[in-house]
């Protein structure tokens, strides 16, 4: 098969990391918008598995988690009223998110509904990742409680933080966020340090996820036509996020400070990662 320069396969997914929608990345790198989704299924089933078999026995004092709305095809309200039509996996898509408070590390993350029965696949997989007892902190959503408790069966510090929010002026409601007015934390399990009782690190690492993905960015056009697409993106961000953004406050990479990994990766490392894993797809 015809494959694309190393160099403008690196282009191309230097772009979708950096927030460029696939029409413009079409233009710029002078492809068709079908080679542009070729690379990022590539890239996203690649990276889906680098990070499987690599973040793990993560050495980690705190973790935050967090879930990050967007949608597939049409919001959740319009998908509704198209239920007898309406096709597997469209609307309202939650991507779970947990980070280490101190490396910055995305160790896992998780897409699907905002029910119970993925706040448990994605509590699993966070308790798998890690080599240690934790200190966990959680929104105040109430699914995290049975989940946290089927994965680490009491054996951690957690606490949820209950934020209070206002509500936006009149006329302000679709493009003004509510304003926090208080913060409540509630210890659920151990005996969690209240000190580091926090969302703050997960929430900006979500904004950044919200930024670098333009799938993610509100009130535009560029949102997830498919399921399966939105995942192969954030599989993509996951390995450029931990492995080949150097983090303004760290000054190297969460992958480097959590000792995952001893060096900073490259786009071209990344492309190799990617030909390496559809060459044993292809020996399978």
């Amino acid at each position: 098969m015809n494959r694309l320069p190393i160099a403008k396969r690196v282009q191309i997914l230097s772009l979708l990391c950096e927030g460029s929608s696939m029409r413009s990345i079409s233009r710029l790198v002078d492809v068709s918008i079908n080679t542009v989704t070729r690379e990022l299924i590539l890239a996203g089933q690649a990276c889906a598995d680098f990070h499987d078999r690599t973040v793990n026995g993560v050495q980690s004092k705190r973790v935050q988690c967090d879930e990050i709305w967007s949608f597939v095809e049409m919001k959740e309200a319009r998908a509704r009223q198209k239920k007898n039509t309406r096709p597997e996996r469209v609307g309202d898509t939650w991507t779970w998110t947990g980070i280490d408070a101190d490396s910055k590390l995305l160790i896992s993350w998780f897409i699907g509904s905002r029910g119970a029965s993925a706040a448990m696949t994605f509590m699993r997989d966070v308790k798998r990742r890690l080599a240690n007892r934790i200190q966990l902190t959680t929104d105040g959503h109430r699914a995290y409680l049975d989940a946290v408790e089927d994965a680490f069966a009491g054996d951690i510090d957690y606490a949820m933080l209950v934020k209070m929010y206002g509500t936006p002026a009149e006329g302000e409601r679709r493009y003004t966020p509510p304003v926090c007015l208080s913060a409540e934390s509630s210890v659920i399990t151990g005996n969690p340090d209240r000190e580091h009782i926090n969302t703050s690190y997960v929430e900006r690492a979500n904004l950044t996820m919200r930024m670098h993905m333009r799938r993610f960015t509100r009130l535009t056009n560029a949102f997830s036509k498919k399921f399966e697409n939105h995942c192969h993106m954030v599989a993509l961000y996951a390995v450029w996020y931990n492995f080949i953004r150097i983090h303004k406050t760290l000054r190297v990479t969460p992958a480097m400070q959590a000792g995952v990994t001893d060096r900073l990766f490259s786009y071209e490392e990344l492309i190799g990662i990617v030909d390496e894993w559809e060459a044993s797809q292809k020996e399978a």
